[in-house]
């Protein structure tokens, strides 16, 4: 297996993206993970830059790490100085670490309208830069910015910004498509030349405006890169940074090159929800390979081909990259993707069985008045075992109300009061909560402990609604997704009406009665 350097730019890079800020707590946090995922480089950001990033570099000094490099960013010395008396420079002088990454233009254009100097300027800035810290005991990148388009433009002076960085000690060129505008194959075809000049680790940083990021990347890699930077999700200003995420499986599980450590591929999913949580972003269900959806299957002739053989419509097995497959339940679905979860319920049960036919007319039944049991397999559950006779009600409600008052005071701004039944008993309850779902619940909760204690250990983790008809305006049909968990566990619910509250209540009401089967 053929050794690919993996170089993660999330804390610098990845925080300039839209809604992206880090604490440096956070980036302590981020840098321990990718530490325990065995990234060789984290670029941590630019110490002379800003405070926080002054505080990082002097945090993580105390911090051991067990397999990555952090390397300090920052760009070459300004024009009509000398390197060491470039504050830039000297910060990361400062920084603690031992390793730098040294941005230098290579396109003739930004050397001459944008920083306004001469081309033979720029080369010495570049050449003083990176022998100012190699001689200060440094391991220097050098990110040759806007490489791609300086090579179009003038070949000859992209080619003469690499040889000095060389010549100064440069260990490492990494070819920067800065605007992100690069096709793959001209990637390959330009990394391939500056492979077969120099004798240095060749490196690939490529943005996602034309989102050919990933595809340029591994285009590099294919002519001889060694090298590929990048964030963890493909977070980054405009449209982002290529995505690790999903080059690193790509070239590991699918190319055969050594990434990351073996036994860390596991959790390379984990990984990636972790680095979304602490950017507080939502991880695309849709992400290859670490996402939600990434195994997830749906259609009936794909379903039933998975059953006879997973590697009909999957690359390779999730769980290499720490991922779970998922059969949904669905109108399209088949046969075969109900049977699996009726197999858990009861094993015994046939696909040829009356009962499996009239779940699945079930199912149709309740996705025709827009339901959908994706991802709320908890609801679909409740069917199953209700139609198999496998579970009864746990209270019956004879009535609530929901009182909204505004204003709200102390963030409670709605009363529920309830009436349930459980066996011959009658309970009469009320609670008030920030929100009429928010009070409903704990009506209902409040009601139910008494006879059933368990319940005190749920609560609601998040509540999503969406309009399915929005041409009915306010008599829209509402679909509600709620999620529930008891600390260990996590299960969804769904519910659909007309009317918000009544929707809210159905998938409140399977979230209770789904906790209530699992502890029997």
């Amino acid at each position: 297996m053929n050794k690919i350097y993996v170089y993660d730019s999330t804390l610098r890079d990845g925080a300039q993206g839209k809604s992206v800020s880090f604490t440096v707590k956070d980036k302590i946090k981020i840098v321990k993970k990718l530490d325990d995922a065995g990234i060789d480089y984290i670029e941590a950001g630019n110490p002379g830059s800003n405070p926080k990033d002054a505080e990082f570099f002097n945090s993580i000094k105390d911090i051991k790490l067990n397999h990555s490099k952090i390397v300090a960013f920052g760009s070459t010395r300004r024009p009509g100085i000398k390197a060491s008396e470039d504050t830039n420079l000297m910060h990361i002088v400062a920084s603690g670490v031992k390793t730098a990454a040294v941005f230098g233009k290579s396109w003739d254009f930004h050397v001459t309208e944008i920083l306004k100097t001469t081309l033979e300027e720029n080369l010495e800035m570049i050449s003083d830069s990176i022998s100012f810290l190699v001689e200060k005991g440094f391991d220097v990148i050098f990110d040759a910015e806007h490489f791609f388009d300086g090579y179009k433009a003038n070949p000859d002076y992209a080619m003469k910004t690499l040889e000095a960085a060389v010549e100064s000690g440069a260990f490492s060129l990494c070819l920067c498509d800065t605007r992100g505008g690069t096709f793959p194959t001209e990637t390959y075809e330009m990394s391939k030349t500056v492979i077969e000049k120099f004798n240095v680790q060749i490196g690939i940083h490529c943005h996602n405006d034309n989102g050919m990021a990933v595809a340029s990347t591994i285009a590099a890699v294919e002519a001889g890169a060694i090298q590929v930077q990048g964030t963890m999700n493909g977070l980054g200003e405009r449209c982002g940074n290529a995505n690790l995420t999903t080059i690193v499986p790509n070239l590991q599980l699918l190319r055969n090159y050594d990434c990351i450590p073996e036994n860390q591929m596991p959790f390379w999913s984990e990984t990636a929800v972790f680095i979304s949580e602490v950017a507080n972003l939502s991880l695309h269900d849709e992400s290859p390979f670490v996402g939600s959806a990434a195994f997830s299957h749906k259609g009936g002739m794909h379903t039933d081909a998975l059953t006879k053989n997973t590697k009909s419509y999957e690359l390779f097995d999730p769980s290499e990259v720490g991922n779970s497959r998922h059969i949904l339940m669905s109108e399209v679905a088949g046969g075969s993707s109900v049977m699996k979860l009726l197999g858990k319920i009861d094993p015994k049960i046939t696909k040829k069985d009356p009962k499996t036919r009239e779940i699945m007319n079930k199912l149709k039944e309740m996705e025709f008045l827009g339901y959908q049991y994706e991802a709320a397999e908890a609801s679909f559950e409740l069917i199953i075992r209700r139609i198999l006779g496998l579970y009864k009600h746990s209270f019956e409600l004879v009535e609530f109300k929901v009182m909204v008052n505004e204003p709200s005071y102390n963030n409670v701004n709605s009363t529920a009061m309830i009436k349930i039944k459980v066996g011959d008993e009658f309970e009469v309850t009320a609670a008030e909560g920030d929100g009429p779902v928010d009070a409903l619940d704990g009506a209902l909760r409040k009601a139910l402990t008494k006879f059933y204690p368990n319940l005190q250990q749920i609560k609601l983790t998040d509540y999503k609604v969406r309009v399915l008809d929005s041409e009915m305006a306010t008599a829209a049909k509402v679909r509600v997704l709620i999620e529930t968990t008891d600390g260990k566990n996590e299960w969804t619910t769904i519910g659909v009406s007309t009317d918000i509250i009544e929707a809210s209540w159905l998938a409140l009401v399977d979230s209770i009665e789904y906790c209530m089967c699992q502890e029997g």
